[in-house]
């Protein structure tokens, strides 16, 4: 049985919307840094952005990346990637982790320059190599996919556990991937579990599914149908559709859960509704009486 690996492609994608980052210091500066945070707190982005800006063309980091977010964001200012890149590279180039992590997204998804796969991973390098858990994560996407980096399992390998290590659920549900399909590292069904858990005990779906399908078949853990149903429940719950069918399977042949075919109907009419085709064609069989 082969994990599935849906995450993989599309998690580069996703755009951290970092918290404004506030450094004390004992001089006039730092008070009107303050004044600025204290602004963005409660949503006065324009007084935050009239504070800050003095500062950031001053050469200060952090008025400079929070510039970056603001751009970014349309907060305080009009929406504009190419302003936010020119304030992230600012302070990326200053060596500020969360700007050279945002700054390698700009590139990643062509946002306010053009897209470049090789500069997204010399700056998601920067970040990475300072313990920033996006950009570890990013990174190890990048070398699963060979994105702007020649393909290597390893390195990928390398990076996931990097950022799992640090709780980032994303990467412990890659990393299970990697252990449960021997990419990179000894096939190791044991530890694919261990990292699949770590991740849904944090609510990640597909990781829910990925346990819950464990239990079901006994691979690295006990098989155990009932602690089956309740992670492919606990991923039905979370909007997976792959969560919803097996569930729904679960009540149509009654393992691990009581038979119920209304039930069994309904979560494959929810994996349907989600596109999961398969689901339609379970829910259309039930309609017609032919299960």
């Amino acid at each position: 049985m082969k994990f599935s690996k849906t995450l993989i492609t599309t998690a580069i994608l996703g755009f951290s919307l970092a918290s404004f980052h506030y450094t004390a210091w004992a001089d006039t500066p730092a008070q009107q840094f303050q004044q600025g945070f204290e602004a963005a707190t409660r949503e006065d982005y324009q007084t935050a952005f009239k504070l800050w800006l003095p500062l950031a063309e001053q050469g200060d980091a952090d008025a400079q990346y929070n510039l970056g977010l603001m751009y970014d964001n349309g907060r305080g200012v009009k929406q504009d990637d190419f302003e936010a890149v020119k304030w992230y590279r600012k302070a990326a180039e200053q060596g500020y982790a969360d700007a050279q992590f945002n700054l390698g997204n700009m590139y990643a998804n062509g946002r306010g320059v053009k897209q470049d796969d090789f500069e997204a991973v010399k700056w998601y390098r920067k970040a990475a190599e300072q313990g920033n858990v996006s950009a570890q994560f990013n990174l190890g996407v990048m070398y699963d996919n060979g994105q702007g980096v020649k393909q290597d399992d390893f390195e990928a390998l390398k990076w996931y556990r990097k950022a799992a290590e640090q709780g980032d659920a994303s990467a412990q549900f890659n990393l299970g991937l990697m252990y449960g399909n021997g990419q990179g590292v000894k096939q190791d069904d044991f530890e694919a579990v261990k990292w699949f858990k770590k991740a849904a005990e944090q609510g990640y779906a597909d990781a829910q599914v990925n346990l819950g399908s464990a239990y079901s078949a006994g691979r690295g853990v006990k098989q155990d149908d009932f602690k089956a149903v309740k992670w492919f429940k606990k991923a039905a719950e979370n909007g997976s559709e792959n969560g919803q069918f097996k569930l729904g399977l679960s009540y149509l042949i009654g393992r691990g859960i009581q038979k119920d075919r209304t039930l069994a109907k309904e979560w494959f009419g929810k994996a349907c509704d989600n596109g999961y085709q398969i689901g339609c064609e379970y829910y259309g069989k039930l309609n017609r009486g032919e299960l």
